[in-house]
């Protein structure tokens, strides 16, 4: 890849909660406004979890569109928003909602940095603990070297 799929601006922290659907938003959001993707992507994400959770376990969502809606994706980017205050996904309690938007196969990539990074409890509660989203960057910034 030739860019950083995680930018400063991609990341936000949260003190209070917000339903499953106001999180993917803002998830899709992020994506659109990184030009990753179209206004059309959000419903690729509403599809997706209609057809499958993207719960992840360790506190994680994943929200991503369809495969029937790859046009909707312009870029590989990723959104990453810490919900202080938790996040209701289907029954599961979610702190982290990480948006993936990849073109091609360069999701998978991505999703098996993320996937290592929250496999580990010390690292999921150095995310938990990281006070701004500068620190959040640096403890991600794996990510762009996928």
């Amino acid at each position: 890849m030739a860019r950083d799929v995680l930018t400063l601006g991609q990341i936000r922290i949260h003190s209070g909660s917000v339903s499953q659907e106001q999180a993917m938003k803002e998830a899709a959001d992020i994506l659109e406004a990184a030009g990753a993707v179209t206004g059309a992507y959000f419903d690729a994400m509403q599809q997706r979890e209609v057809a499958v959770s993207t719960y992840m376990g360790n506190e994680l969502a994943i929200p991503h569109g369809t495969n029937e809606m790859k046009d909707a994706i312009l870029d590989s980017a990723l959104s990453f928003v810490r919900y202080d205050g938790g996040v209701d996904w289907g029954g599961e309690h979610v702190s982290f909602v990480v948006g993936i938007a990849g073109k091609g196969d360069e999701h998978l990539e991505i999703l098996s940095q993320i996937a290592l990074l929250f496999s580990e409890d010390d690292e999921v509660a150095k995310l938990k603990a990281a006070q701004t989203p500068e620190e959040l960057y640096q403890l991600l910034a794996t990510v762009n070297n996928a």
